[in-house]
């Protein structure tokens, strides 16, 4: 991910790496960085980032539709009770990444994020409580990696998590708006940054 703004036929300066794909545009201006409290948002995204390790974001957001159809939206309470028949049909899903160990932990995950509803009331309230303070934040998209994202990967791991390394985490962080990552001059760290004043934390 580059860090520098790049300016956009609005002339309006944005993140470079928004137009390195057609795709990405959209996403940056109205989904990356504005906070979730949403749960199955919020399983999804780490899902899809367990998804891209090894990948392209690219890869990943081309096939997000074919993903929420083929998990049910990432409504974990019904992924919970997936089976190995299920896991079959997953991978001659031409629409998806098929990767036999990332869908089996997505499956995973589901049964533990069930758990974390049952132990904290929400998957939000759990993964915000890692929000990092703004006073010890990196400068933005220099690093891939916080102290907090190191702290909810572990714990996430202690719980039966699967494909949720720092790296990992992190994106998810950013994406969600637990951070908000987009670059000073950006025209969309503002409207980020309003968001996160107006939000409630879960």
């Amino acid at each position: 991910m580059t860090t520098q703004l790049t300016q956009g036929s609005d002339g309006n300066y944005r993140c470079s790496w928004c137009f390195s794909a057609p795709e990405f545009l959209q996403y940056h201006d109205n989904e990356w960085g504005y906070p979730v409290d949403n749960d199955f948002r919020l399983f999804e995204k780490l899902c899809l980032e367990g998804f891209q390790a090894g990948l392209s974001w690219r890869t990943i957001l081309s096939k997000r539709e074919n993903f929420r159809e083929a998990f049910h939206d990432f409504n974990f309470n019904k992924v919970a009770h997936f089976n190995r028949k299920s896991i079959e049909q997953l991978i001659t899903n031409k629409g998806i990444v098929r990767h036999r160990g990332k869908i089996e932990a997505v499956i995973n995950n589901a049964k533990c994020a069930k758990e974390i509803v049952k132990s904290e009331g929400s998957l939000a309230s759990f993964v915000w409580k890692y929000e990092p303070e703004d006073k010890v934040l990196a400068k933005p998209q220099s690093k891939s990696t916080s102290s907090e994202s190191i702290a909810l990967s572990k714990d996430l791991k202690k719980l039966g998590w699967k494909f949720v390394g720092p790296t990992t985490v992190y994106a998810f962080m950013q994406a969600m708006g637990l951070v908000n990552d987009h670059l000073e001059g950006c025209i969309t760290r503002s409207k980020i940054q309003r968001a996160r004043s107006n939000f409630i934390i879960p």
